[in-house]
């Protein structure tokens, strides 16, 4: 399950107008009209970004009266920061089993 939600999460990440909507929801919730102002694309073309990102789970949206207003879901990156940290800890200490080795060679 994890890795399924890693591979829908990055593959939202993979594209750089949606990028460009979690980099801005990342200042805080914004009306879908704030989301594709920057954007040089159709409103039906932001909403199918913002799909993506929802079925992700990156973003969650809302809508009250005419607005619909998303904001990030900052748990959900959190999985990927996990992720992250695992490989990274491997690598530090493989790296640091060569760097004993290597300095036993030099003695």
């Amino acid at each position: 399950m994890l890795n399924q939600s890693l591979d829908l999460m990055y593959a939202a990440l993979a594209d750089g107008s949606r990028r460009t909507m979690v980099d801005r929801l990342s200042r805080g919730p914004a009306s879908v009209k704030e989301l594709a102002a920057p954007l040089k694309m159709s409103l039906p073309a932001v909403l199918q970004h913002l799909r993506v990102l929802e079925e992700s789970g990156l973003v969650r949206s809302e809508k009250v009266g005419r607005v619909r207003t998303c904001r990030l879901q900052p748990e959900a990156l959190q999985a990927a920061e996990q992720w992250i940290a695992d490989r990274r800890a491997g690598w530090v200490s493989r790296l640091d089993r060569l760097e004993e080795f290597l300095n036993g060679e030099e003695q």
